[in-house]
């Protein structure tokens, strides 16, 4: 499992080194859990596509200016929740959007939630609203600690998956003037279960990384 300084840093690095770490989940004496193959960054006070952005901080986004390493959920357009990890230290309000993951296990439990018995499993949690769909996750769980919980926690792979990760824009943020150009949204090249086709930008990796806009 992943310690509290990992998600007190740079909401960019922690979302590149959340790709391939698992996210598990318990509900009724089941198993749930997938690897996560797509993120997105949020970058506080300055990032005008964050729920934070000018310093808002509401009932909603309170979870964003707490603790690192807790949920963030959020119910958006009045049927979807989405589910982000705080990073920074408390008081920064930043956080990492989970867009897609690999259902690893409980798959037909996934697909049941889903209601979407059909479906092959790449499709079961390639977004972020279908991955809490499949994983249950709603505003019950907003403000979980992701270290310490028993119903919803990160756990680092046995082995790490050996992945060209590639970069781009966040999706579906078109109103946020310069901000939807940056490149913050991370995920494996090539990779079957994101959301949408992965971004096909190399990922420099300097420190603290380039998003291809300068400072934030």
């Amino acid at each position: 499992m992943p310690e509290r300084p990992f998600f007190e840093r740079d909401a960019r690095q922690v979302a590149i080194e959340l790709l391939g770490m698992e996210l598990h989940r318990r509900i009724n004496g089941a198993h749930l859990a997938v690897r996560i193959v797509e993120t997105e960054a949020y970058l506080g006070v300055a990032d005008r596509a964050a729920h934070s952005f000018g310093g808002r901080c509401t009932p909603r986004n309170r979870a964003m200016w707490g603790p690192p390493g807790h949920a963030y959920i959020y119910f958006t357009y009045g049927m979807h929740h989405c589910l982000n990890v705080v990073t920074e230290p408390e008081g920064v309000p930043s956080a990492v959007l989970i867009r897609a993951g690999e259902p690893i296990e409980g798959i037909e439990l996934m697909a049941r939630l889903r209601k979407r018995g059909a479906d092959p499993a790449h499709e079961l949690a390639s977004g972020p609203a279908k991955l809490c769909q499949a994983l249950a996750l709603d505003l019950g769980l907003n403000g979980t600690d992701l270290l310490t919980a028993d119903e919803l926690w990160l756990e680092r792979p046995r082995q790490a998956p050996r992945w060209t990760i590639r970069c781009g824009p966040r999706v579906g943020i078109d109103y946020a003037a310069d901000w939807k150009r940056r490149l913050l949204r991370f995920a494996p090249a090539g990779h079957p279960h994101v959301s949408r086709p992965p971004p096909d930008r190399p990922l420099r990796r300097s420190r603290p990384v380039d998003d291809g806009f300068g400072p934030a």
